[in-house]
C-alpha cells in the first residue's frame, strides 16, 4: 500500500474517532476542499470544517468502504451514519472522494454525493419535495458556511 493510501486510511480513521485536529493535520496549508453542502473551502477552512463537524457529532460513524492512491492522486468511498442535529433525523450518506497529494499531505479533496438524497434524509418532507432546488441548497450552504465562520480559529 502506498504512503498516500495510508494517509487516506489515517484520515478516515481520525474521522471515525471524531478527531478533527488529526484530520486537519492531513492537509497542506493551501488545501482546496469541495462538497455539495459547503461548496469550495480553501487554506485552513477544510481543517476547521472537520474540527467543527467532529466537535458537534453525537453519534457519528464513519466507514471507509474502499480507497486507493498512488503518488499523485487517490480515491475513496466512505459512508457516514449520524443524526443531523438541526432536525434530529438519521442520515446515511454514501460519499465518493477524489484526492490530489503533495508533500505527503492532501492538497485537494473533493467529495461527491447526492444533495437531494442527503436533504431527503436530513430535512425530511421539505428535503423530499424541495431538496433538489437551488433555494434549499443555497439555504443549507449558507447555514453551513455561517457555522464555519463562527467556529473558533
Amino acid at each position: 500500500m502506498s504512503a498516500n493510501a495510508d494517509l487516506v486510511a489515517r484520515f478516515y480513521a481520525a474521522f471515525d474517532a471524531r478527531d478533527g485536529a488529526a484530520m486537519a493535520a492531513c492537509y497542506t496549508p493551501d488545501a482546496v476542499f469541495s462538497d455539495p453542502v459547503f461548496g469550495e473551502l480553501r487554506g485552513d477552512e477544510p481543517g476547521r470544517m472537520w474540527i467543527m463537524l467532529t466537535g458537534r457529532a453525537q453519534d457519528l460513524e464513519i466507514t471507509l468502504a474502499e480507497h486507493d492512491a498512488d503518488d499523485a492522486t487517490g480515491t475513496a468511498r466512505w459512508l457516514a451514519d449520524y443524526t443531523f442535529a438541526t432536525t434530529g433525523r438519521k442520515v446515511h450518506n454514501d460519499v465518493r472522494a477524489r484526492f490530489a497529494f503533495r508533500d505527503g499531505l492532501i492538497a485537494e479533496h473533493h467529495d461527491a454525493f447526492s444533495f437531494h438524497g442527503w436533504a431527503r434524509q436530513a430535512l425530511g418532507p421539505t428535503g423530499l419535495v424541495l431538496g433538489w432546488t437551488p433555494m434549499v441548497k443555497n439555504k443549507v450552504r449558507g447555514q453551513a458556511r455561517a457555522g464555519l465562520s463562527a467556529a473558533p480559529r
